[in-house]
């Protein structure tokens, strides 16, 4: 037979709470690292704050657009990386990533531009600043199908310094990089004559000179713009794609790899490109990467243009190397991506293609057979973080802008203690003066408000600590507050309840008979209450930023597990101790007060009841 309406088995509901209980903390020891403490923000462990300068392709002030733009981007990319607690914020035309922990490098990496291309290697790479006296030999490169190739050219290295050598000019009106065997001359280039009867204003500009030796030298002008167009003079010059062998050495051996490149992120694909690799340890002259717009060369011809770009690419991941020398990144092209790279490794078979990302050559395999099929493999000296970053952020997308860490400081815990520690004495009192107000005003009732409040803190921290391995939530000063207003939000609820029983014990019912009608009086009452709490948590954490998120995800979480508590919980203990002659005596259960107005009520007119003595 089923129990009336409001009447539970409250065995039954606690069973499912200790179930609950077990399966939580059962996830909590016996998953994961075994850890069982949550993820601490950056201002309570310490952490990095990195600040990233924007800069836009022209040098110019980047735009309100591009700034956004990046900022979502460099979140979205947060999440993909599994970085626990960052905050991605905008100060003027910066932007401040903060990141718990103390991996300054991996808050750096956020702010890569990621413009990928593929760039066919002109000759053969040679090491940055080599010693003279004991040369070395160029290890083989990685290569595309998992086997090495000896790369392309004779592999000598320079035997002239970049100091014997002055740019000159070329027949296209700009200084020629500074190759061997070329007269020293800093001649600026020939302007035209000037039309007379041209009007102020409309003669034609006269070339700035520029001086490619210290540019190759790592010499630029303070002016980004400037910087930015020098670089593109001396290191994207045309006439690298038409240079023998010898002269390309000669190339590389008079550049010198800049500590700050200005041309990272701001190369044009359509050039030649003088550049480097990651670690600043060799250097490379790298084909354009798309064809003259002027017909001169067939759309089926790749012998030199790969017309690969980052946008070619649909799918990175990251995995360890099937030859056991690291870890790799897949690359799986989009349907047309996929037929370039094999026109390409077709036309290229034994020649080496440099996977070029921010200006900046990831890897430089060799081709030893055409690739079909739609899918490659970016090989190097990997480690399973870089492997992983780098698919990500390949993954992700491209930034509007570069970036340069302009900035990086440790942040300390210690003011963040300090607060929370001041947080918690003011969350202990608050705690401890609403079960005084219990106790004296609910007596075992209060006892029960106090006990499912402790329950409801032990669900809550084993949630904590299963979402900061799960989703890398981290708890902060800010969350913390959350969990402390929550407190006011849960002991509403058992307010609630408990003073709609005294309403049914004034109406002359027992506390045995009030329990399930009061309690399908009430729970619409806690659940719409519950309701708008979340609701305005929700809507907290979609249009806040930064800190304000984690006090509106964890007071939302704080009210849902609220009605676990007292649907689970208090509502079954009441139901217990209403049907205990002892434990529902008037003297206990602070009900007395109710069940005296009932019998007052119904005594007669001047009549003074003395049934029940409330003490």
């Amino acid at each position: 037979m089923a129990p009336p309406a409001g009447q539970i088995r409250p065995a039954k509901y606690l069973g499912a709470f200790v179930l609950i209980v077990v399966a939580l903390y059962s996830l909590v020891f016996f998953t994961g690292n075994g850890k069982a403490t949550p993820k601490l923000g950056i201002d309570l462990q310490g952490g990095t704050r990195v600040t990233l300068t924007a800069r836009a392709p022209d040098g110019k002030t980047p735009s309100e657009e591009s700034l956004n733009q990046a900022r979502t981007l460099i979140e979205t990319r947060v999440n993909g990386l599994g970085v626990a607690g960052p905050e991605v914020i905008r100060d003027g035309t910066n932007l401040v990533i903060t990141v718990p922990g103390s991996d300054s490098e991996g808050a750096k990496r956020l702010g890569q531009t990621a413009k990928l291309n593929f760039r066919k290697v002109i000759g053969s790479p040679v090491p940055n600043a080599p010693e003279p006296e004991q040369p070395t030999e160029s290890s083989a490169p990685p290569t595309t199908s998992g086997s090495a190739a000896p790369p392309a050219g004779d592999g000598k290295e320079p035997t002239e310094t970049a100091a014997s050598v002055a740019p000159t000019t070329t027949a296209q009106g700009r200084p020629a990089p500074a190759f061997e065997g070329q007269p020293e001359s800093t001649t600026t280039p020939a302007t035209p004559p000037a039309d007379p009867n041209a009007p102020a204003g409309e003669q034609p500009p006269a070339e700035s000179q520029v001086d490619c030796r210290a540019v190759f030298q790592g010499q630029y002008s303070e002016d980004p713009t400037k910087a930015i167009e020098e670089s593109r003079t001396c290191r994207q010059d045309p006439q690298l794609t038409t240079l023998d062998a010898q002269t390309v050495s000669q190339a590389l051996g008079a550049f010198t790899c800049p500590a700050v490149d200005p041309l990272i992120g701001n190369d044009d694909p359509a050039l030649p490109l003088l550049t480097c690799d990651q670690d600043r340890t060799e250097k490379y002259v790298l084909a354009p990467v798309t064809p003259p717009t002027d017909g001169s060369v067939k759309d089926d011809d790749f012998s030199l243009y790969s017309r690969l770009s980052g946008e070619d690419i649909d799918n990175a991941v990251s995995g360890t190397d099937p030859q056991g020398a690291g870890f790799v990144v897949d690359l799986t092209f989009k349907g047309e991506g996929g037929e370039k790279w094999g026109k390409f490794t077709s036309a290229n078979v034994s020649q080496q293609v440099a996977v070029v990302l921010d200006t900046q050559v990831v890897s430089a395999p060799n081709i030893n057979e055409p690739i079909l099929g739609g899918s490659t493999q970016i090989s190097g000296k990997f480690s399973q973080s870089e492997a992983t970053h780098l698919a990500n952020v390949l993954k992700y997308g491209s930034l509007p802008l570069s970036f340069e860490a302009s900035e990086a400081e440790t942040v300390s815990a210690t003011l963040g203690l300090a607060s929370l520690e001041a947080g918690l004495i003011a969350g202990g009192i608050g705690l401890l003066l609403v079960f005084v107000y219990c106790l004296f005003y609910y007596r075992l009732l209060g006892l029960l408000t106090i006990l499912s409040l402790a329950l409801s803190g032990v669900i809550v921290y084993s949630v904590l600590v299963l979402l900061g391995r799960w989703i890398g939530f981290t708890l902060d000063l800010a969350g913390i507050a959350g969990f402390i207003v929550s407190i006011g939000i849960t002991a509403d609820s058992f307010v609630v309840f408990f003073e709609r029983l005294k309403d049914e014990m004034r109406e002359g019912r027992s506390f045995r008979s009030a329990v399930p009608r009061a309690w399908v009086r009430s729970r619409r009452t806690i659940l719409s209450a519950d309701m708008v709490s979340f609701l305005a948590a929700a809507i907290l954490y979609v249009l806040a930023v930064g800190q304000v998120k984690g006090f509106a995800f964890t007071l939302g979480m704080s009210t849902v597990l609220d009605l676990v508590v007292v649907f689970l919980v208090t509502h079954p203990l009441v139901s217990i101790i209403s049907k205990s002659k002892r434990l529902s005596n008037p003297k206990l259960s602070g009900l007395g007060g109710a069940a005296q107005a009932a019998v007052d009520d119904r005594a007669p007119l001047g009549a003074k009841s003395t049934a029940v003595k409330e003490v």
